[in-house]
């Protein structure tokens, strides 16, 4: 944007960072937290990043650090104070600092109030894995382990304490694909969706498939798995496992029958076993038979701290946004969120927002838009402005065609909608967490 400009640098711990504002500044900063990591040297964004361009011409200032190194929350937390006092020292105190953030950037906004309240107005968390890195790893886990259970059982294929991850991915991306070939395969690829709470759906611009329509829905799983899920489960677990110093995860004490039975997917994976046909019950048998995984107490100790939640909002407005066909971090992350803040007393603090389309992190600009403008009003105003997906939909129109775009820039309505989230399957936060 030209008529911005952009400082930066380097943190006192080695992390590039990038300060953009707007010629005329409405006096508000976005803390942005960045999900993925970059490669040395590289900067936070790039210089012609759409989003950042669309805040800077809304007069928004933005900041945010860069991290080289897979589950970043760590590196990014600590790195807040200091960017926040570099940040100020170029524009001055902001009249407003929000934190924001998609997917693991979510998950680190919503820590930043956790830990660093005190220096925010408000928090952001989109498309976020706000059941904590715990629960998070634990339901990767799940997943993991009935597809190895079932249909790679001597393969050698590496759940955890994963050594070499490029050939257990390719490892995995072969047995995906067999899998997919056969009817008995969907239909444990099913299994693994259901235990995983994985929504049927899949491409932002297809329309969801009907409720019923369970092959076209298994379809759409497949697609997560193949894009992003495997490399996930059975790849990037190598690096949080490095980080951490051995296993986080778990699954002593899971009963994967009443996990199928809570499903969303439940009537989906009963279908899809019969139809292939294929002994339902005998393969939970197989799953409740085969012995469980223990974690390493020091590496469950390490995502306790980065990060599980413990209700505490910082005394500041916190506003999260999912898509309800995410089936990467999925949207009942949302309920594990709103659960452990509501035991802790802020839920008056907290609303939740949902899109009704496939994908991860699928918004539109207008709806990202949207989103931080009702968060503004409620830090100014005290009060939750109307949230309905009428007003918010109408909000999101008014921004214009520009702004109604995808990420590839396909022109998009908007599609805030009502949605309730059923419970995140492996609950885990601060109340779970056992003193040293």
């Amino acid at each position: 944007m030209r008529d911005a400009t952009t400082h930066e640098g380097s943190l006192p711990s080695g992390s590039r960072y990038a300060v953009a504002v707007p010629h005329e500044w409405n006096g508000v900063l976005l803390v942005r937290s960045r999900p993925v990591p970059v490669g040395p040297g590289e900067p936070p964004w790039e210089p012609d990043e759409p989003l950042i361009g669309q805040l800077l011409e809304r007069r928004y200032a933005v900041a945010g650090s860069a991290s080289t190194m897979f589950w970043p929350v760590e590196l990014v937390l600590s790195d807040l104070p200091s960017l926040l006092d570099i940040t100020e020292s170029i524009l001055g105190a902001p009249r407003l600092t929000i934190a924001f953030g998609f997917s693991i950037g979510g998950i680190i906004s919503a820590g930043a109030v956790q830990r660093l309240g005190d220096r925010l107005s408000g928090a952001l968390p989109m498309c976020a894995n706000l059941a904590g890195a715990v629960a998070n790893h634990n339901r990767e886990l799940d997943i993991a382990f009935v597809v190895k259970t079932l249909l790679a059982a001597d393969l050698g294929l590496q759940l955890v304490d994963i050594t070499a991850g490029d050939a257990n991915l390719a490892l995995a991306t072969d047995l995906l694909h067999q899998a997919q070939a056969t009817p008995a395969g969907r239909a444990r690829l099913a299994l693994a969706a259901a235990v995983g709470n994985i929504p049927g759906w899949h491409h932002p611009a297809a329309a969801e498939p009907a409720p019923d329509d369970f092959e076209a829905r298994q379809r759409n799983q497949f697609a997560w798995f193949e894009e992003v899920g495997f490399l996930v489960y059975f790849l990037a677990r190598e690096e949080v496992e490095r980080q951490a110093g051995g296993n986080p995860s778990w699954n002593t004490g899971v009963d994967y029958g009443a996990r199928l039975a809570a499903s969303i997917n439940r009537e989906q994976a009963e279908a899809l076993y019969a139809a292939a046909p294929l002994d339902l019950a005998a393969d939970l048998g197989r799953l409740a038979a085969e012995p469980r995984i223990a974690a390493d107490p020091g590496a469950v100790a390490y995502l306790e701290r980065h990060i599980v939640f413990n209700g505490d909002l910082g005394g500041v407005p916190v506003l999260s946004v999912h898509t309800d066909g995410d089936g990467l971090v999925t949207p009942d992350q949302e309920h594990a969120y709103a659960e452990v803040v509501g035991h802790g007393g802020h839920q008056g603090l907290l609303r939740q927002l949902y899109v009704h389309r496939g994908g991860h992190c699928t918004f539109t600009f207008a709806e990202t838009l949207t989103a931080l403008d009702v968060l503004v009003e409620r830090i100014e105003s005290g009060t939750w402005p109307a949230l309905d997906p009428e007003t918010l939909n109408a909000a999101a129109e008014r921004l214009g065609a520009r702004s109604n775009v995808s990420v590839r820039g396909t022109s998009v309505e908007p599609r805030f909608t009502a949605f309730e989230p059923v419970p995140f399957p492996r609950r885990y936060d601060a109340r779970d967490v056992r003193p040293n």
